[in-house]
């Protein structure tokens, strides 16, 4: 039998769950670099993806708490497109990949793993960037860690 080694998992594992919100919980909190947040702007926030389909992966979400987009203002829309594209720009300039899955899931059985929390995902994309490994192994191949990732990220949403 072959054994695939994340020790990095027994954290989140290990760690205490309540019943708040982790991205409202994250952005209260004044540890940008250990939550993986890259930008806090007027209305919306990017932050990495702490289990991300594919290196890069990053998530843009207003700072309110809502479900839906129909509970969002125009303003608050704006600023999360604004800074989705910003976002992108910056991914294609440091990651330099082929393309991009972007969208938001709403709804557990949609694919929302927090429902509650409306957010855009940012997926970069590599031609080749799937293998056998999900296919056989359920397994995805991480090719970064994310704390390299967010330092060679940071400097570019600090501008």
């Amino acid at each position: 039998m072959r054994r695939l080694w994340a020790p990095w998992r027994m954290e989140y594992i290990l760690s205490e769950k309540g019943s708040e919100c982790i991205f409202c919980k994250k952005i209260k909190e004044d540890r940008d670099e250990d939550n993986y947040i890259l930008y806090r702007g007027a209305n919306s926030f990017v932050m990495m993806n702490v289990y991300p389909y594919n290196n890069g992966h990053l998530m843009v979400m207003p700072y309110l708490h809502l479900s839906t987009l129909e509970e969002l203002g125009t303003d608050v829309m704006f600023d999360m497109m604004n800074v989705t594209q910003k976002a992108i720009s910056i991914l294609r300039d440091v990651l330099n990949p082929d393309g991009f899955n972007v969208g938001m899931n709403f709804g557990k059985i949609a694919g929302a793993g927090m429902p509650s929390h409306l957010h855009i995902h940012i997926i970069p994309r590599w031609m080749g960037d799937t293998d056998f490994m999900p296919l056989v192994a359920e397994t995805r191949v991480m090719p970064e860690h994310l704390k390299i990732t967010y330092r060679k990220l940071l400097p570019f949403f600090k501008k």
